[in-house]
């Protein structure tokens, strides 16, 4: 776990990533921003938020729940007696006694992580949510996850710090030390998760809804949900269903190999296993392809499979699941997206815009395919452009929340036929981290995406009951960076729709 952001807080930190999957964030400026910043305290993400205020009580956006609201049904009230849980505990009690000393920071945290910095962000954050030093320390309320099988270094709870109720997210390295302490918001209403929408950015949509056996999506809860979107790296869906068509259709088999070539190569993901670092030449089965599309959102992954079912069959499953589709003609790879936002932005860009919609699949065929590509060269400019958000609303790919359940509740109608039964274990090798009680939801399907102003998080799950619900949530600031807590921030509002929809 990363904790260099201790280390280096005050200058802007750039984590590598892509223009459709990933961000850079950087601390936001301003009453609005400044909001947003307290909407989540994080000791991983960058950025960590600074320059909160709000008297103690407010209950407006990014506030904390009182500790007198309703209660889920937790998994239990009291921490396991392992090494997370002991952790767990020891940070809810260790509360009263800060600020925390040296000795005491070695004990619970890893090497380098040093006392006047933790301490001075905890308590600023916990301050920023109206919670003064408990003398007593705080008390867990309940566990919301623990997952002993496939996650059983991590936990997520609720716990009171006096009158306030905040979730706790923490997780423990291999030495049983603390590398993650996340406290957010805790959400038990529907106008909650709205105000806390709202502070996230100034284009907001949400839609949490139940799916039919048939496949309708019926809204139980919804936020501009008809209203188009940028999708960021949630266009993988609907590429992921034009190869499920031409599955169907014998036109394509999981097990054809697919050739990693330069002029298919994308950019944007960083380290081992994702196809853009492999050698030219390289075979890798379709279905390997898919997943790496899906679950770690791999870009070169994607670009081949629209190569290989074609442009037109991508944009036809945009016609078949979303009414936004005419927004999506043509249907961009993500390499001519790093091409005409980032390596020869503006000019690339202003030429395409500039192009009626029934002009510009030639002018991507002359005058963008054929450029150099060089995933190296993408990273430094992504360095380079830091968190500028760039063409976000009229350059990349568009949906909207009623489009993305469309989306799911097609894949979950296309995975029940035989042949296509990868699709389920394609899309919930990721389960986006929201914490969901893997006994009452075992079907968990996650895709979400991001780039400089734009993030979407998508969900769709099956209860323990039966029951399937899908939450989308999406956000987009053409003008300003998005704040490093929006990510999180996210996840426990579409986390506790998930609740609140059961």
């Amino acid at each position: 776990m990363n904790w260099s952001w201790l280390r280096g807080r005050r200058r802007r930190v750039v984590p590598t990533g892509s223009l459709p999957h990933h961000s850079a964030w950087q601390p936001a400026r301003g009453k609005a921003a400044r909001r947003s910043l307290c909407a989540w305290l994080s000791l991983v993400i960058a950025g960590v938020a600074a320059g909160c205020t709000g008297s103690p009580g407010s209950t407006g956006p990014g506030r904390a729940t009182p500790a007198a609201s309703p209660s889920p049904v937790f998994i239990s009230t009291a921490a396991p007696d392992v090494v997370v849980g002991r952790q767990l505990t020891w940070f809810l009690r260790a509360v009263a006694d800060l600020p925390w000393s040296q000795q005491v920071i070695r004990a619970h945290f890893p090497p380098g992580v040093g006392a006047d910095e933790v301490n001075s962000v905890v308590a600023q954050d916990l301050a920023a949510w109206g919670v003064s030093r408990p003398p007593s320390g705080a008390s867990l309320a309940g566990l919301l996850w623990q997952d002993r099988t496939h996650d059983p270094v991590s936990l997520l709870a609720v716990a009171a710090f006096g009158r306030v109720r905040l979730t706790v997210s923490i997780s423990v390295d291999r030495a049983g030390l603390i590398g993650r302490l996340q406290l957010g918001p805790y959400l038990s209403s529907w106008a909650q998760v709205d105000r806390e929408l709202a502070a996230l950015a100034p284009d907001a949509s949400l839609l949490a809804a139940r799916v039919s056996p048939g496949g309708s999506c019926t809204p139980v809860h919804q936020v501009a949900a008809a209203a188009a979107r940028p999708l960021a790296s949630m266009f993988k869906l609907f590429v992921l269903g034009a190869l499920a068509d031409q599955i169907a259709a014998g036109r394509v088999s999981w097990d054809q190999e697919l050739t990693v070539t330069d002029a298919l190569r994308s950019a944007g993901n960083i380290g081992p296993g994702y196809l853009q670092t492999v050698p030219a030449g390289t075979r890798v089965p379709v279905r390997q392809v898919a997943a790496k599309m899906i679950a770690i959102s791999d870009n070169t992954a994607s670009d081949m499979l629209i190569h290989l079912v074609g442009r037109s069959a991508v944009e036809a499953q945009f016609r078949q699941w979303s009414d936004h589709a005419a927004l999506n003609v043509p249907f961009l790879t993500g390499r001519e997206v790093f091409q005409m936002k980032l390596l020869h932005y503006p000019a690339l860009a202003d030429r395409y815009l500039r192009l009626a919609p029934g002009q510009r699949a030639a002018f991507l065929a002359s005058s963008v395919d054929s450029l150099p590509f060089s995933p190296a060269h993408v990273q430094e400019k992504l360095v380079q452009q830091g968190t500028e958000p760039r063409d976000v609303e009229t350059i990349g790919w568009f949906a909207s929340p009623g489009d993305i359940c469309r989306a799911f509740a097609g894949l979950q109608q296309l995975a029940a036929r035989p042949r296509l039964a990868p699709l389920g274990p394609i899309l919930s090798a990721n389960n986006g981290g929201l914490g969901l009680d893997p006994a009452r939801w075992p079907t968990i399907w996650h895709k979400g995406g991001s780039e400089p102003g734009v993030l979407t998080l998508g969900n769709l799950a099956t209860s323990s009951k039966g029951q399937t619900v899908m939450v989308a949530a999406m956000l987009s600031n053409p003008a300003a960076a998005l704040s490093p807590p929006t990510l999180p921030g996210l996840a426990a509002i579409a986390r506790a729709a998930f609740e609140l929809v059961r």
